[in-house]
């Protein structure tokens, strides 16, 4: 899991160094929810003694609460959604094989019908079809839907020549324990939302759409805070309660582009792929037992970071540079060799980053007690290999959390750039 970090989820107005989605749609006026948020900061206070009733004072500076249903992301532009959103509550990732005897028009007629539903659904309106309404009394909640081509899909579909070199199979890994009924697919597909419902809707309307076109491979579901539960914007902890993804690149950086998404000319990648970007999926469950047996100081020693505050062991804050070579009164170095945080560094890694947006899970407990959870780690890249492939190689050779997580499935899938009015999710690989 490397250490990057992502903006919160629902971002639309951000402060200087957060996301701004280019797919984020701006909302006008103020929502009866935001307007109580304003009323819960200022400290106001409704009843008299004996019988008070109102909202308690939010911390100084504090944000107020925002209606979460109102946000709105858009399905059309340069770039898919779902990719430089900020994290959202509620997660799906669902894979699909190809029906025996499906050809490339079965394919085209299925994006089709998806991006259609995507586009509906994410404006919150309701399914073009045979509706379920399940999330009838919602808003858009945040929703993106984004699509992506396997390995394999290529051949099913005869487009061979058109497969990108950079959708080679992922090397094998020491810490590798995957489950192939759970790994890879023809079509992928990333669902997020802010609320549960709105996020199953789509996903069970995405199921239907795919009719007798493509069968389920493997789903799994995931979620993270849910935005507005904390008192300021904050990265995200997961299940080990580390904050997870201080050194995320950002949409502000001038490299940014350049290193998350596929460019429109110059590249090696086929045409198609102009403007989208490579996901890495990995089920990485976390060995919760026995990390939660350590102190805390030694689980900060085997990230390389404060669990508090996400600050590096060799001091300042969370966003203060590391120190590699800072060392103790014993000539220690403060941050260990081995430590997860040190090893995953862009410049430990020839500058290879990825853009980390992953949800945690929780699939219950096992017979012995344990519980089988940890997180669907996703990531973003213009080239795997340089990306994921590089750091992982790098945290394989003696990281020491690898001793507490274990990648148990995995895929990775081409997305291609955003659909144009007009377009569907790749028509341009599909009818080109």
């Amino acid at each position: 899991m490397p250490d990057q970090s992502i903006p919160e989820a629902g971002t639309v107005e951000a402060p200087p160094g957060e996301a701004v989605s280019e797919n984020a749609a701006p909302r006008e006026g103020i929502s009866r929810r935001r307007l109580l948020g304003t009323a819960g900061a200022t400290g106001l206070v409704l009843g008299a003694a004996g019988g008070a009733v109102g909202y308690a004072s939010a911390p100084a500076g504090a944000t107020p609460l925002t209606s979460l249903g109102e946000d709105m992301a858009m399905f059309h532009g340069k770039h898919q959604p779902g990719i430089t959103e900020g994290l959202q509550a509620r997660g799906h990732l669902v894979a699909f094989d190809l029906a025996a005897g499906a050809s490339r028009k079965e394919a085209a007629a299925l994006l089709r019908r998806w991006s259609t539903t995507a586009q509906r659904l994410m404006a919150g309106e309701a399914a073009a079809q045979d509706d379920t309404e399940v999330a009838r009394d919602a808003g858009p909640s945040s929703l993106t839907i984004t699509f992506g081509f396997g390995n394999s899909f290529f051949s099913r579909t005869g487009l061979e020549k058109q497969r990108p070199a950079s959708l080679d199979p992922l090397p094998d890994f020491s810490s590798d324990h995957l489950d192939k009924a759970r790994s890879n697919g023809d079509l992928w597909v990333q669902i997020g939302a802010n609320d549960a419902l709105v996020a199953f809707h789509a996903l069970r309307t995405i199921q239907k759409d795919a009719g007798s076109a493509a069968k389920v491979r493997w789903q799994m579901n995931g979620f993270n805070r849910t935005p507005g539960a904390t008192s300021h914007k904050m990265t995200a902890r997961n299940l080990m309660g580390q904050l997870d993804g201080t050194r995320n690149p950002k949409p502000t950086e001038s490299d940014f582009d350049k290193r998350i998404f596929v460019p429109a000319s110059g590249s090696t990648d086929p045409a198609w792929m102009a403007n989208g970007s490579y996901a890495v999926v990995r089920r990485i469950r976390m060995l919760l037992d026995d990390w939660e047996k350590l102190s805390t100081g030694a689980q900060e020693n085997v990230i390389g970071r404060r669990k508090s505050n996400g600050a590096a062991l060799s001091g300042g804050g969370e966003t203060t540079a590391m120190d590699l070579e800072k060392t103790d009164a014993k000539g220690a170095l403060v941050v260990p060799i081995n430590a997860h945080a040190r090893i995953a560094r862009p410049d430990q890694n020839g500058g290879a980053a990825m853009l980390r947006r992953p949800f945690s899970y929780h699939d219950g407990i096992a017979a012995d007690g344990t519980p089988d959870a940890g997180l669907l780690f996703v990531c973003w890249q213009a080239d795997p290999l340089r990306g994921f492939v590089t750091v992982q190689r790098k945290l394989d050779r003696g990281d020491a959390l690898s001793t507490y997580i274990r990648h148990e499935a995995s895929g990775l899938f081409a997305v291609p750039g955003g659909a144009a009015e007009g377009e569907y999710v790749g028509q341009r690989l599909l009818e080109g």
